[in-house]
């Protein structure tokens, strides 16, 4: 009897153990979640991820890397507007229905992180035909990204614009 009962606190020890071990990974992965940081890679997947889905005429794609919060300020030949989420993904898919032949390309330099956020330098070509027409233009920004449910999403821009 005292050796069952040996065993029986034995297996409830690791039991015990087990549960212990469970919850402290459990509250060590709620941490690491919570105190996640932007990175590199992350700022790489969102332009690879923006390029994609602007070349697939992607909206909802697009709209998952903006954020609700998101203002956008454009500036060409000294005129300036800025647009919020929707009235740039209107913009956007107009933009789409009154062309043919869209291209995207982007590309990401001079990335400063901090924490859940990063500033970087962003070179955006689009060019499509319209009317016949080929038209480009090239947007230079300053952009700053922050994290959303792990990804990288923008949050603001600031971008000169150029018509070829």
């Amino acid at each position: 009897m005292k050796r069952l009962w040996n065993k029986g606190l034995i297996a409830l020890f690791i039991k015990g153990a087990s549960l212990t071990a469970v919850a402290a990974i459990a509250s060590t992965v709620a941490v690491n979640a919570q105190a996640a940081t932007m990175s590199q890679s992350l700022v790489q997947n969102y332009a690879s991820s923006m390029k994609a889905a602007a070349n697939n005429k992607n909206i909802s794609q697009v709209a998952a890397l903006v954020s609700d919060d998101a203002l956008i300020s454009l500036s060409r030949k000294g005129k300036s507007t800025s647009l919020d989420k929707d009235a740039y993904l209107k913009l956007l898919q107009s933009s789409w229905n009154q062309t043919s032949n869209y291209r995207y390309d982007i590309s990401i330099d001079n990335i400063v992180i901090t924490g859940d956020q990063a500033k970087a330098n962003v070179n955006t070509t689009e060019s499509w035909v319209k009317d016949g027409q080929n038209v480009s233009f090239i947007t230079t920004s300053r952009v700053t990204l922050t994290l959303s449910t792990g990804n990288a999403v923008l949050l603001r821009a600031v971008s000169q614009v150029t018509i070829n």
